[in-house]
């Protein structure tokens, strides 16, 4: 799955950074050329999308009382002048409205009597699939790795009679692994929405996918094509489709929420998200909301968990936050098959055509050289400034060359220059590199990569003379970085110190079904989370045929007692150390052990919360015997790596917590536990945080259960040690990768300047309010409010949000809005943004009272009021505040 889009403005989503006409402009004192970037700036009078949350439960409410309820916010909203454009109302999981609005009306509606909550509707990107032709990962290797295979073969689980909704891009009706098996599904939008910006839905009956995600994610579910032998993990699921993108272009927020709806409605047993909206990782926003009321009505919710790895911890959100929603973390496949090249010696070599370079012509045989003195250490092997290589000395002949120091498509220019045939590149770490070599002029021989150890190896042979043949073979190879969590898979816990993700699957070069309209073949490799949950999703189904009478909320605990754990890769000193429980849950889903387990341990997962309160934790688990064996087990404590670091740039640390268990030590013997038939028995657990542990880290581990008889269990656990409001709300940010600005701004456009938290002005800003044209530093003009706004980087997850307006003294005029469960920021360095990660909020003014009435001319301030996760109100430490600069209302 890939991070939704947030604009720049999560109180105003067209991020209304309005430039402003002024008369009087202060003398800045802001870092010499540290402007806002004009492509920060936006309309402040375009409007945006936002759910609007009524009071009460739409599955505790009659049809009759939401109605009411619903009528009634119309009526008051039309009494009060708000204006906004409904696009549209739920009943069934969620108690509200989509709507269009303004940031000023959206806080006008936020302090409706009867409003919940506001909730940004986040624009979904549509997932973009990376294609690997040389990469060919089979599923048969993924089914082993779970266990589906055997669960097919052995046990004769297929998933019939258990219908899985697929909410995606739709899936290709015309594929021979779905013939006869879709049997619901709906367009909600039309093959052109999104198409150029433009968003106009053109629904009908007919789901069918012109991208190519939804159908592969529906093939990993239950694809069964006769012809190629290809079968997902239940190959006789019955499949909803329900397509909520274009063929292009993304989508948002509230086509989801109602093809849920849509999908419950149809009868769906299963329902699988590989989709969601990264570091919204709430219980409480819309789509968890309603995902978790999904389960409360029977069906088995399973989301994928987020490809947000690399933006740091608590990075994971949308509908896999749900309390009752299995959260899914990615796994790489453990064997992919390989384009090979054979050497002279015989041997076979698998290879990665590099992009932007041609395919090597089969048949094709040249002798193997490299640049003089060049060794498996060389830093710059290649490179230009290395001396690249001599004038014809590569003619007719493959060069092989280290990986770094400088470009593959400088290595790769500079032995085509010296006349080389082609190129074999070699990693200088472990595994595979899928290189790009685009650029000018173009690259026109063939450009392949290889392992570090196969390089190393073809660098032992030309001593004694090697050659290269490209056969057009192919090689089935380890992947090196086989069966431990991918490294995009997102980072939990969640903003309330819930443990997620629950939950790993094969989601790291998945080979699946693909659209024939797009590649004749109708399969293709992809990678990511929403790989992984349709692997979960496919298990959920086969467990429901197994086990017909499996309520939708003890799923979760079905699949994560028998989970086995991955192990943390490529740190050599901590090796050998489960990776994060925040990044992998309970561990790798095994379907066997999930049927043939009689024993059931709950709560499946621990939450210890933050250690400031009580530094050491007691919790019971219960062992419950379904089954007429008694069970026995050594139980243990195997400590997980503890997160270090900070939240965008995490580290992992091998401190770990202690543990005892019904008192006994369980870090350094074991205790046995029996538990007779149809019996249960008590586990009272005390887990401490790791005491080497730097504060506000994230630390976890696992209670294992090992059975010399039947399968092993395990119940994770996750703590934060420290205070955890000690984490601030709002950071600073650089505009320019370089220099830090204190943030929070309130920005001053007419200017083309803004002003730094505790920065003094020489003067007064004043707003008119008026619609002015202004020109930014770049030439770029646009016509706005001239409206003051704020620009506020939020570096962690807030509960509430308070936006008030002061007058000169410091008194509250006005509350503006309040915001509730809103998201952190993905980084706080400007130059890293891009339409799915962002730096900064805006949080914008329009002059207006809450009675609708203009405020008067006068001095007014601006205050942000932030209630941390977790945090009492009633504890000025729980809040962080920010104030503005003193503005004057000049009409």
């Amino acid at each position: 799955m890939n991070k939704t889009a947030k604009t720049l403005a999560l109180l105003s989503l067209s991020l209304v950074l309005g430039a402003c006409g002024q008369s009087g402009a202060p003398t800045a004192t802001a870092p010499q050329g540290a402007l806002l970037p004009a492509s920060a700036h936006a309309n402040n009078l375009t409007p945006s999308r936002w759910f609007v949350e009524l009071e009460g439960d739409p599955t505790a409410l009659g049809t009759q009382s939401i109605s009411s309820q619903q009528a009634s916010f119309r009526a008051q909203a039309q009494n009060l002048g708000i204006r906004y454009q409904e696009v549209r109302s739920y009943s069934t999981l969620f108690n509200g409205f989509s709507v269009i609005a303004t940031g000023s009306e959206i806080n006008r509606i936020s302090r409706m009597p009867g409003v919940l909550g506001v909730y940004p509707v986040h624009k979904v990107d549509l997932p973009k699939p990376d294609l690997q032709a040389a990469l060919q990962p089979q599923m048969f290797y993924a089914k082993g790795m779970t266990g589906a295979d055997i669960a097919q073969n052995e046990l004769g689980l297929t998933g019939k009679g258990v219908k899985v909704g697929v909410i995606d891009t739709g899936i290709d009706v015309d594929h021979p692994a779905f013939q006869g098996r879709i049997v619901a599904g709906y367009d909600f939008v039309g093959d052109d929405y999104g198409k150029d910006g433009k968003y106009v839905p053109v629904p009908d009956d007919n789901p069918d996918d012109c991208n190519g995600h939804g159908t592969h994610v529906a093939g990993i579910v239950g694809g069964n094509d006769p012809a190629t032998g290809f079968k997902g993990v239940a190959p006789e699921v019955s499949f909803g489709a329900y397509r909520i993108f274009g063929c292009e272009g993304s989508s948002y927020d509230d086509v989801i929420l109602a093809a849920m709806e849509r999908a419950q409605k149809d009868g769906m047993q299963v329902i699988n998200m590989s989709l969601g909206s990264a570091f919204e990782n709430w219980k409480e926003t819309p789509l968890a909301k309603a995902a978790d009321r999904l389960v409360k009505k029977g069906v088995v919710v399973v989301a994928s968990g987020g490809n947000s790895g690399a933006n740091g911890q608590y990075s994971m959100g949308g509908p896999t936050m749900g309390d009752n929603v299995i959260s899914v973390a990615s796994v790489d496949n453990v064997k992919v098959d390989l384009d090979s090249f054979t050497l002279s010696d015989g041997s076979k070599v698998g290879y990665y055509v590099a992009t932007g370079a041609p395919e090597p012509t089969k048949g094709l045989t040249l002798p193997i050289t490299k640049k003089p003195g060049s060794t498996t250490t060389t830093p710059n092997d290649g490179c230009t400034a290395s001396g690249g290589f001599a004038a014809g000395s590569l003619t007719g002949k493959a060069v092989l060359i280290r990986r770094g120091g400088c470009t593959f498509y400088e290595k790769a220019s500079n032995a085509q220059k010296a006349g080389a045939a082609a190129v074999i590149l070699y990693n200088n770490a472990a595994g595979y590199i899928s290189p790009t070599v685009s650029g000018e002029p173009p690259i026109t021989i063939p450009v392949v990569a290889i392992s570090d150890t196969d390089g190393a190896k073809i660098n032992s042979l030309l001593g004694s003379g090697v050659s290269v043949t490209f056969d057009g073979g192919k090689i089935a190879v380890a992947n090196p970085t086989g069966n431990t969590i991918s490294s995009f898979s997102s980072i939990g816990m969640s903003a309330e110190l819930e443990l997620k993700p629950d939950i790993a699957a094969p989601g790291g070069n998945i080979y699946s079904t693909y659209p024939l309209s797009a590649d004749p073949s109708g399969y293709a490799v992809l990678s990511g989370t929403s790989m992984a949950s349709p692997h979960v999703a496919g298990a959920a189904a086969l467990m429901l045929q197994a086990y017909p009478n499996t309520q939708a909320k003890d799923m979760r605990t079905l699949l994560m007692n028998t989970a086995s754990l991955r192990w943390f890769y490529n740190n050599k000193p901590l090796e050998g150390i489960p990776d994060y429980v925040q990044r992998q849950g309970a561990g790798m889903v095994d379907i066997v052990n999930a049927y043939d387990n009689t024993v059931r341990a709950t709560p499946s997962k621990l939450s210890l919360g933050e250690s400031e309160t009580f530094a050491t934790r007691s919790k019971v688990v219960v062992l419950k015997n379904t089954g007429a064996k008694r069970e026995v087990y050594q139980v243990t404590h195997v400590p997980a790596l503890t997160i270090s670091g900070t939240t965008n740039a995490p580290k992992p640390s091998g401190a770990v917590a202690s543990m005892t268990i019904n008192g006994t030590d369980v870090d350094n013997g074991s205790l046995e536990v029996v538990v007779p038939p149809f019996g249960e028995v008590e586990l009272n657990v005390t887990i401490t945080p790791p005491g080497g542990a730097a504060d506000n880290s994230q630390y976890g581990g696992y209670i294992s259960l090992k059975s010399a008889t039947g399968a092993n269990l395990v119940v994770p656990y996750s703590g934060f040690k420290g205070d955890y409001q000690s984490l601030k709300s709002f950071g600073d940010v650089t505009l320019d990768g370089k220099t830090r600005l204190n943030f929070p701004i309130l920005v001053d456009d007419a200017a083309d300047d803004f002003y730094q938290e505790g920065q003094t002005l020489n003067a007064v800003p004043d707003y008119t309010f008026k619609k002015v044209e202004v020109t930014y530093s770049d030439g770029t003009k646009a016509t706005v409010l001239d409206a003051p706004y704020l620009l506020a980087n939020l570096a962690h997850q807030i509960r509430t949000l308070t936006f008030e307006l002061l007058d000169a003294n410091g008194n509250v005029v006005d509350t503006l809005g309040k915001y509730n469960y809103l998201s952190r920021d993905c980084t706080d360095d400007y130059t890293k943004t891009s339409s799915t990660c962002t730096a900064f909020e805006a949080f914008d003014w329009d002059g207006k009272l809450s009675n609708g009435q203009d405020a008067p001319n006068g001095l007014y301030q601006l205050r942000l009021r932030a209630l941390k996760p977790l945090g009492d109100e009633s504890n000025p430490a729980h809040t962080e505040v920010y104030t503005s600069q003193r503005f004057a209302v000049v009409r």
